[in-house]
């Protein structure tokens, strides 16, 4: 056999090789996640269930999911050891300034083009706009046209056209 022929089979043995070592590799970082858990620590099974952990025993764990309800799980079941800001912010809505210095983004974008020095364009945000349209007979004499208008009944087609 030449080195040709045995290229794809040794390929196809090296992409095995490595996909299971990474699948390895995150077996044992989850297994280390579980191992950090200690009671009072907050988790989210792989369920979506957040919760915090009142007993590690060695396969199980006793976690506390609100007043007077305790669940057991497998210790396999848990998704994510969560630290204490990320629990408190996505279970209780309480969120830590760690940069008080820190810019805050704004709700909508007018604040990002506001200048120091007033405009024209500012200025003018107290005018009305009118984007209908005039004739330039209407522009002439305006109110004419008004009282011609309200006095027309407007006309009703069949949706035919005489344009044949």
């Amino acid at each position: 056999m030449s080195l040709l022929t045995l290229l794809p089979f040794i390929v196809l043995i090296g992409a095995m090789f490595l996909m299971t070592r990474s699948a390895k590799k995150k077996q044992q970082q989850a297994i280390d996640m579980r191992n950090q858990m200690q009671p009072g620590s907050g988790v989210r099974t792989i369920g979506g269930m957040y919760a915090t952990v009142k007993e590690v025993n060695e396969d199980t764990v006793l976690l506390d999911a609100g007043p007077g309800v305790e669940l057991l799980f497998a210790k396999n079941s848990i998704g994510a050891v969560l630290t204490d800001d990320e629990y408190n912010r996505i279970v209780h809505g309480i969120e830590h300034d760690l940069k008080s210095d820190a810019d805050i983004v704004p709700d909508d974008a007018s604040s990002l083009t506001e200048t120091d020095e007033p405009s024209a364009a500012a200025d003018s945000d107290d005018t009305p706009v009118d984007l209908g349209k005039k004739d330039e007979a209407a522009a002439d004499e305006p109110a004419a046209s008004a009282e011609a208008k309200t006095d027309e009944a407007p006309k009703k087609t069949d949706g035919d056209s005489e344009a044949r």
